[in-house]
């Protein structure tokens, strides 16, 4: 989705080419998977980090391309919304210290910024959802100009329809209509890139969608829309039905989460677990979803180049998956000798650097520690029920009550969430340990998870608890900009949310 398209609207004869496009570009990532020693490697983590730019007022400021103008920092992107940035993080080697050297980037990045938004009377915040958006804060003249998020606006209404319906529940439930995509661009998200040996993927992948939830619900740090208290992470449903509109049988206006009868939800979990490897996610892609932008690069034969030894670049496929959201998502990446990675989309900006390491370090270790389990786990926990636990999680947070097989006979039992991450807290470190953390590393990084489990606070416990404090003897519109401002003070020191102080 980095690519820019100098277009919005397409001819039956670009569709026609490029699913032709698409069926070659599968047919030769096939081959390549087979290719032996594609894909070998050390190990590395990667990430893009989403932002929000606020005026001093704590409203979104209009000045994305204003700053990225003035970095001029090739690892600095536009985001769909002009009050968003991202921040593309230096891949680094996952043995030894790959947490904190990325929080050290993460920490550097945002103090450059910081001086640039400050040119315009701005700041820069790592936060899920921006507590003070109003309804203005969307629509066409908050988008980004370039032609591609037109053509993605275009591309999702041909699908789906020109309107869309978000309906979250909760609290305080909200309903919302529009015609564009801008109500996506409230989400901002800590995504990380996981390598991973083909040979491991399968394992690796499940694994990953297994824990994902347990880590979400101790991760959440976006209770707030346009006012309205709702998930502690509604970034969740509000990223599914501003893509897939709430008819789509997803979280929030309704109670389950399964698939539109109409069409297949281009923002999910997933539709099962993977059986094989790589292949059937990149296949489902191309085969349950609609094009959306169909641009074809100059005509690569794709098989050529991999029975000839060569990378395919797999333009088309790498276009084509940008357009779908899974929460975890495959990626296949022709740099550093081609290879595989896992994108991790489900955690949230924020609160703090440390905080977002820590997510990452609890996510990748669990998902390592179990790895080695996931063939006895699956049968138990059949994938509709994985679904149910992501949801449950994503609205009640640290409250969430999951399914998960007994340790003793792997028959599923109903567990509190806070209890069940407690009890995994070692699977990690020695899932951690198996690919070479650094001791001290694991040590300091789950240190914080256990912290926030045994203070009961996570990034969205936190706004909920100061803004009930506030809205006392102010406004909701200014408790959530006086709780604003009390984040922006603390995030800044880089201390854990579970350290952070009541406001008064």
């Amino acid at each position: 989705m980095g690519l820019e398209i100098d277009k919005s609207s397409f001819t039956p004869q670009e569709f026609s080419g490029f699913y032709q496009r698409l069926g070659s570009n599968l047919q030769a990532l096939k081959a390549l998977l087979k290719r032996p020693g594609f894909g070998e490697g050390p190990g590395s983590l990667g990430a893009e980090l989403e932002l929000c730019i606020v005026d001093r007022n704590g409203h979104p400021l209009l000045v994305n391309s204003a700053i990225q103008d003035a970095r001029a920092d090739p690892q600095l992107t536009l985001e769909l919304n002009r009050y968003n940035l991202e921040y593309n993080l230096t891949p680094v080697p996952i043995q030894g210290t790959p947490f904190s050297c990325i929080e050290a980037e993460i920490r550097a990045a945002v103090a450059a910024l910081e001086q640039s938004a400050l040119a315009y009377g701005g700041h820069i915040l790592a936060i899920g959802i921006l507590p003070t958006l109003r309804r203005r804060d969307f629509g066409p003249h908050v988008m980004t100009e370039q032609c591609r998020y037109q053509a993605l606006t275009d591309g999702l209404s041909r699908i789906r329809g020109e309107r869309i319906q978000v309906r979250i529940n909760g609290d305080e439930p909200i309903s919302l209509r529009a015609r564009d995509v801008t109500l996506e661009g409230a989400n901002t998200s800590l995504q990380l890139h996981y390598r991973v040996r083909p040979a491991d993927f399968a394992d690796t992948y499940n694994a990953m969608q297994l824990v994902t939830p347990v880590v979400l619900a101790l991760a959440g740090n976006s209770p707030f829309l346009l006012g309205h208290r709702l998930w502690h992470e509604t970034r969740i449903p509000l990223f599914k039905h501003a893509i897939d509109g709430a008819g789509s049988n997803g979280p929030g206006g309704n109670s389950g989460s399964g698939q539109s009868s109409r069409r297949a939800s281009r923002v999910n979990l997933g539709t099962g677990w993977v059986r094989e490897g790589a292949y059937e996610l990149f296949a489902e892609s191309a085969l349950l979803h609609d094009a959306l932008l169909p641009v074809c690069q100059e005509a690569e034969d794709d098989m050529e180049t991999v029975q000839n030894g060569g990378l395919p670049k797999l333009h088309e496929l790498r276009l084509h998956q940008g357009t779908i959201w899974p929460w975890n998502r495959v990626i296949y990446d022709d740099s550093c000798g081609g290879h595989l990675r896992i994108e991790m989309r489900a955690l949230p900006a924020g609160p703090t650097a440390c905080d977002m390491m820590a997510n990452a370090a609890f996510l990748i270790g669990l998902a390592e520690g179990l790895r080695g389990d996931i063939a006895e786990l699956m049968p138990a926990l059949p994938f509709a029920m994985l679904e149910h636990n992501f949801y449950r999680s994503a609205e009640t947070g640290l409250k969430a009550r999951l399914l998960w097989p007994s340790s003793c006979n792997r028959r599923l039992e109903e567990r509190p969430v806070a209890r069940l991450a407690h009890e995994l807290l070692p699977v990690a470190a020695q899932g951690l340990k198996r690919i070479g953390i650094n001791a001290a590393e694991s040590r300091h990084y789950l240190g914080i998870i256990e912290q926030r489990l045994e203070r009961s606070c996570t990034g969205a416990t936190w706004q909920l608890g100061q803004v009930a404090r506030l809205n006392r003897r102010l406004s909701r519109h200014r408790a959530l900009k006086t709780m604003l401002e009390g984040y922006r003070v603390r995030a800044d020191l880089n201390q854990p949310v579970a350290e952070w102080t009541d406001m008064h």
